[in-house]
């Protein structure tokens, strides 16, 4: 009697496993990156029971004092502010859809409002005050 030895080779790769955890390496990865526009300043912003979060956007004036004004990570004085806002092309300026200002809450009141004015002086018209919930 003549036995026949069968071999076969099946061997499967499943990919689908693999797959799972790259993704979920992906998801991961993209949840836990953090983009910073604003320079790493201490702040104490002020508080307020009805404030709303605010978008990122792409230009965020945060200012410190008179002489240290923030535009993302550029640092100014409140006489460069209105020469570096108008210097901002019209093309920029239609692509930013709202500017977020931020304050420290030690800054003075009048302060804020010249670079509200200095900011709407140069076509800055939707502008959101960030604030911390209380």
């Amino acid at each position: 009697m003549r036995f026949r030895r069968r071999l076969s080779a099946d061997t499967n790769l499943n990919m689908v496993p693999m797959i799972d955890v790259v993704f979920q390496l992906i998801i991961f990865f993209m949840v836990a990156t953090t983009i910073i526009i604003t320079p790493g300043i201490a702040l104490v912003l002020p508080s307020s029971a009805t404030a709303e979060p605010t978008a990122m956007s792409r230009l965020v004036v945060t200012v410190v004092t008179r002489e240290e004004v923030y535009i993302n990570k550029e640092r100014y004085n409140m006489r460069s502010l209105n020469a570096r806002l108008a210097g901002v092309s019209e093309k920029e300026r239609a692509e930013i859809k709202s500017v977020v200002l931020d304050g420290d809450r030690a800054i003075s009141y009048s302060l804020l409002v010249e670079v509200l004015d200095a900011l709407r002086r140069n076509g800055f018209r939707a502008i959101n005050l960030r604030m911390r919930p209380q």
